[in-house]
């Protein structure tokens, strides 16, 4: 079956935006019935986290057509009459991206009158957190390109999307200091430097090594697995693992983790 293009044939597109649902309303004190318009054009849009090389990244797609042709923004588009909100934002990520089996997170709903050009349309925003490693990333479906962007040289994306990232990005840092992160983004064996990097590129701050080593071995997170790396030109550093017990009751109780 082929799929609609986000932009495709403009002019029933806008005479869909235009369009509002009529809903008879019931009074709470009167009791009468009324009837108010409603709107219906609501989409999706994903903001995909992963860490590579040190560095924290958010996944972006290229527009292939429509009135933002050539230009970036995240992966998203709209929800299909017949699926609920949960369903179109993983069918959407797997169609423009390649990403499937991931576990998204609801962030909110962004609803600012004039965030898109043609009419009134509300977004809800969703967020993951990756392994890029484990992932393979394809564009498709309305997008030319699918790529990594460091978080620093992400550039001006389509209608209010860098909005999106920032607020997300904000609750990722909230997120990051009350339940541990890591097992999402780094390797299976990793070593405190590479962890403290993770926390370094969220929060944007510099970290004093013996702190952050101090800190997190008290928590009993970490599993010493008595290796080393391998094939590197400095000192090879001991690795680590997380302790999945642990980490997972972390995960469900909190901690205030302030560096």
């Amino acid at each position: 079956m082929r799929h609609v293009s986000y932009f495709e044939k403009m002019p029933i597109f806008v005479e869909i935006l235009n369009e509002v649902m009529v809903k008879k309303v019931i009074d709470k004190e009167s009791g009468r019935s009324s009837e108010r318009s409603v709107m219906n054009a609501i989409t999706i849009d994903s903001v995909i986290f992963g860490f590579d090389k040190g560095s924290l990244e958010v996944l972006l797609v290229q527009h292939a057509e429509g009135i933002r042709k050539g230009d970036w923004g995240l992966p998203g588009g709209w929800i299909l009459e017949n699926e609920s909100i949960d369903t179109a934002a993983h069918r959407l990520l797997a169609d423009l991206t390649g990403l499937d089996n991931i576990y998204l997170e609801q962030l909110k709903a962004f609803g600012e009158v004039d965030r898109f050009p043609l009419g009134r349309v509300i977004t809800i925003g969703y967020y993951a957190l990756v392994k890029r490693e484990d992932y393979n990333i394809r564009a498709g479906f309305t997008a030319s390109d699918a790529k990594w962007y460091k978080i620093a040289d992400v550039p001006n994306l389509i209608y209010d999307h860098n909005e999106i990232l920032n607020y997300s990005l904000s609750n990722l840092r909230t997120r990051v200091k009350q339940a541990p992160i890591g097992f999402n983004l780094l390797p299976e064996k990793f070593t405190l430097f590479e962890l403290m990097q993770l926390y370094e590129e969220i929060l944007g701050v510099e970290m004093d090594k013996s702190n952050f080593r101090r800190k997190i071995l008290r928590m009993k997170l970490l599993v010493a697995l008595g290796e080393k790396q391998k094939d590197v030109s400095h000192r090879a550093a001991e690795l680590y693992e997380f302790d999945p017990k642990i980490y997972e009751k972390l995960t469900k109780k909190g901690f205030n983790f302030e560096f």
